[in-house]
């Protein structure tokens, strides 16, 4: 079957894999991992804390915060463009513009399509590794409820942006070797950052989301855009 082939073996593959390096990660690192001590540095460096200079754990959204830098200023929109409303408003926009330039129902699926499949993925090896968020870091919005690894914003960035930036190459686009590097890279690293100074994910979160993010989309783009 060509879905078994397809979709349904390398998906558990995947799953598999994930689950085992955030277990691994748990296991070796405990809750509070080394990692973290990076991000503190860099929140205490730009001042990224509430109002009371207090770093350790602050997940109120009410409270105040201190004067906003600039990469808080830039990061707290990126951090909501990659939310999961917007996420999935952004694949179904994507879907219909995809099918009124080019008329292709391979590549017009292709948006949702790699959404789904790294959905799936994400939250399958997520229920199975569990890891609480950062600990000790200032974090300006609440967290949602699904475990820290992977980060599923940065998995559902770098796939959807990659399989545009796959899009805009299979179709000939202008500038698509311009785009295509932002798209792939660019805009996800930014919004992967912005998940971690935020204190949201771990930094092995988002390094696991990019990985998720980039297999789903060479997945869609072997199955849907290529072929």
């Amino acid at each position: 079957m060509p879905l078994l082939r397809v979709v349904i073996l390398p998906g558990l593959g995947a799953i598999a894999v994930l689950a085992a390096a955030g277990r691994a990660m748990r296991l070796l690192d405990g809750d509070d991992p080394r990692e973290d001590r990076v991000v503190r540095a860099v929140q205490d460096a730009f001042r990224h804390r509430p109002a009371d200079g207090d770093a350790a754990v602050a997940t109120d959204p009410a409270d105040p915060i201190g004067p906003r830098g600039l990469i808080d200023r830039v990061t707290e929109p990126l951090s909501w463009y990659s939310g999961v409303p917007q996420t999935i408003a952004n694949g179904a926009i994507w879907c219909g513009i995809t099918w009124f330039l080019t008329r292709d129902r391979r590549s017009a699926v292709a948006p949702a399509a790699v959404l789904a499949l790294e959905t799936a993925c994400f939250v399958a090896s997520a229920a199975l590794v569990g890891r609480p968020r950062p600990e000790r870091v200032w974090r300006p919005e609440h967290p949602h409820a699904t475990s820290s690894f992977p980060s599923g914003h940065t998995a559902a960035a770098f796939a959807l942006h990659g399989t545009l930036a796959d899009l805009l190459e299979s179709h000939g686009a202008r500038g698509s070797r311009l785009l295509g590097p932002l798209l792939r890279y660019g805009i996800p690293g930014a919004i992967a950052f912005s998940r971690v100074y935020r204190g949201q994910h771990h930094i092995s979160d988002t390094v696991a989301g990019a990985v998720l993010g980039r297999w789903s989309a060479a997945a869609v783009r072997r199955e849907l855009i290529s072929s």
